[in-house]
C-alpha cells in the first residue's frame, strides 16, 4: 500500500520552545559570570589600591618610598591626612617656594606645604580644612593674593577632586579606580628599583631651580601682560564677589578654629605688577587697594590672627633681579618672609594705625614708578613749590631729571610759552629768565648764548615733553633732587 504523500509530519512545538529557554539560561549564567568577575575584579583592584595607595590617600607608606606627585590637588590630601605636622602653608604658587623647615623654624613647630599653583580661595578652603580636621594644626601661614580670590570656573571646579576633601567614603571609587593612580605607584616602584630617591617634601612643587630671574625676564612679562590686563579689567569681578569669597573661603575658617594661630600675608609683586594693573586694569588695582584695608578690619576682630604686608617693601618690589615675571619672586624672598613673621616684624605687621599708610604707600609708588633702560624701575616724585606735582605724561630722562608735558610744566611754573609748529620751537620764560628749544636738538638758546642738554625736547606720543630739572634751573628756579633707594625726589621753588 503506497504512503499518503499528503501527509505533513511536524516536530512538536515544544521542541523550539526548550532550545529557546536553554539559550537564554546560558546567556543568564554568562552574564551572571561576567557580573561576578567584574565584580571581583573591581574589589581586587579597589583593595590593591587601597593597600598600596600611591598618593597615601589611606595611609602613610612605609613599606616603599612614594613619589610624590607634582599635581598638588591630588596629592595634598593624602599629606594633610597621614603625616604628622603642626603647622601648615596656603597658597598659590608666590607659597611654593617656602621651605617647610625654614618656616617650622620661623613659628616654632613643624611644618607641612600644601600650596596649589594656580589655586583660588575655594580650593584654599577644601586643603586647609581637611587639614584643620585633623586636629593636629596649631599653626597656619597663609598667602593672601588678591587675584585668588576672584571667583572659579566652572571647568576649573568641575577637575577639582573634591571627593578626596570630604568625609564620604562611597565617593571613594574615583581615587580607587583611577588609572593614574598606578602611574603614580608605577613610578615609585621603579624609582625604588633605580635607587632615586624620589621627590622631597622639603622641595615638593618648589619651582625656583626651575625658574630664570632677573629684570630682562620681568620686561618681556611686562611687555606681554598689557593686552591681557585689559581683558580681565573687562571681566573684573566686583567688590561684593570678592568680599564674599573671602568671608566663604578664608574667614569662616579663622571664625571655626578659634585656638589656631593664622598668619596672613600680602605677597610682594614686583612693582610693575601693581603699575601694570593701575595702567591696564584700574579696577582690580582699585578693588585690591579697598580689600587689603577691608580685609585687616576682618580679621582685627579675631585675636588669632596676624596680618603682615610685604608690598610696600621697595628694596624687595623694585630689585627686579627677584622675580621672573611681574609677580613671582626667589626663594630666597620667601626665606625673608618667613623670618619677618617669625619675629613679628614691626616693619610689615599690620596694624589700625599703619593701614592708611601702608595703602598710601603702595598707591603712591604704584603712580610714580617708572620703568628705566637698564632696565629696571625706578620711584619719581615731583613736588613745585612744596606741593606734589602729578604730570600726566612722563618719560626717563636719568635718575636726576624727568621727561614732562611743556604745557603741564609751564602751567605748574607759572610761565609763559609760545610754540611755531613749523619749526618745533618753542619759547619759554619765567622770572625774568627765557630760554628757546627745538624738539630733538640738544643745543638751547638763552640770552647769556648757546646752552647744551643730555636729553633735547622730543616728541612722545604727539605730547611735546622737556627736560623738567635742567628747564627749571635755566628759567632761574632752584632745584633740590635727593637720590635715595630706587627712587629721586625732586624739589623746584622760585628763586
Amino acid at each position: 500500500m503506497k504512503p499518503n504523500t499528503n501527509t505533513v509530519i511536524t516536530k512538536p512545538k515544544h521542541t523550539s520552545t526548550r532550545k529557546a529557554k536553554s539559550n537564554s539560561s546560558r546567556a543568564k549564567s554568562m552574564l551572571l559570570r561576567f557580573g561576578v568577575f567584574a565584580t571581583c575584579l573591581t574589589a581586587v583592584i579597589f583593595t590593591l589600591t587601597a593597600v598600596l595607595d600611591p598618593l597615601q590617600f589611606y595611609h602613610k607608606t612605609t613599606w616603599y618610598k612614594p613619589f610624590l606627585s607634582s599635581d598638588a590637588r591630588y596629592q595634598n590630601p593624602g599629606l594633610a591626612k597621614n603625616y604628622d605636622y603642626d603647622t601648615i602653608i596656603i597658597g598659590t604658587s608666590m607659597t611654593q617656594n617656602f621651605l617647610p623647615s625654614e618656616v617650622g623654624q620661623a613659628l616654632g613647630g613643624t611644618a607641612m606645604k600644601l600650596s596649589i599653583e594656580g589655586s583660588t580661595a575655594d580650593e584654599h578652603y577644601y586643603t586647609a580644612k581637611l587639614a584643620l580636621e585633623t586636629g593636629k594644626v596649631k599653626k597656619v601661614l597663609w598667602g593672601l593674593d588678591y587675584f585668588s580670590l576672584k571667583a572659579n570656573t566652572k571647568q576649573a571646579s568641575e577637575q577639582f577632586p573634591s571627593y578626596m576633601y570630604d568625609d564620604i567614603w562611597w565617593n571613594d571609587y574615583k581615587y580607587l579606580f583611577n588609572y593614574s593612580v598606578y602611574d603614580q605607584l608605577f613610578k615609585s616602584l621603579y624609582g625604588k628599583m633605580l635607587g632615586n630617591k624620589g621627590r622631597e617634601l622639603e622641595y615638593l612643587n618648589n619651582w625656583n631651580q626651575k625658574a630664570t630671574f632677573g629684570a630682562e625676564e620681568v620686561m618681556k612679562s611686562y611687555n606681554k601682560a598689557s593686552q591681557r590686563d585689559v581683558y580681565f579689567g573687562i571681566n573684573e569681578e566686583s567688590l561684593d564677589v570678592v568680599q564674599k569669597s573671602f568671608t566663604d573661603n578664608i574667614l569662616s575658617l579663622v571664625e571655626a578654629y578659634p585656638d589656631v594661630e593664622f598668619y596672613f600675608y600680602y605677597p610682594p609683586y614686583s612693582i610693575l605688577r601693581q603699575t601694570m594693573w593701575q595702567e591696564s586694569n584700574p579696577a582690580r588695582f582699585n578693588n585690591q587697594i579697598t580689600m587689603r584695608k577691608w580685609m585687616f578690619e576682618q580679621f582685627a576682630a579675631h585675636d588669632n590672627v596676624k596680618l603682615y604686608d610685604f608690598q610696600t617693601e621697595s628694596e624687595w618690589t623694585y630689585n627686579l633681579e627677584l622675580y621672573k615675571d611681574l609677580s613671582h619672586h626667589k626663594q630666597d624672598v620667601n626665606s625673608w618672609i618667613a623670618a619677618a613673621i617669625g619675629r613679628d616684624d614691626v616693619k610689615y605687621r599690620v596694624t589700625r594705625e599703619n593701614i592708611d599708610e601702608l595703602n598710601n604707600k603702595l598707591n603712591t609708588d604704584t603712580l610714580h614708578a617708572m620703568v628705566t633702560p637698564e632696565p629696571g624701575v625706578w620711584n619719581m616724585f615731583t613736588t613745585i613749590q612744596g606741593q606734589e606735582a602729578n604730570f600726566t605724561s612722563r618719560a626717563w630722562a636719568g635718575k636726576q631729571d624727568l621727561m614732562v608735558p611743556v604745557k603741564e610744566f609751564v602751567k605748574a611754573l607759572d610761565a609763559q610759552w609760545t610754540w611755531d609748529k613749523n619749526t618745533r620751537t618753542m619759547q619759554l620764560s619765567s622770572q625774568g629768565h627765557k630760554l628757546q628749544m627745538t624738539v630733538g636738538n640738544t643745543e638751547a638758546i638763552a640770552p647769556s648764548g648757546n646752552l647744551s642738554m643730555e636729553t633735547p625736547p622730543q616728541l612722545i606720543d604727539g605730547v611735546t615733553m622737556i627736560p623738567m630739572v635742567w628747564v627749571a634751573k635755566q628759567l632761574g628756579w632752584d632745584t633740590e633732587i635727593d637720590e635715595g633707594m630706587y627712587e629721586t625726589r625732586i624739589n623746584l621753588d622760585p628763586v
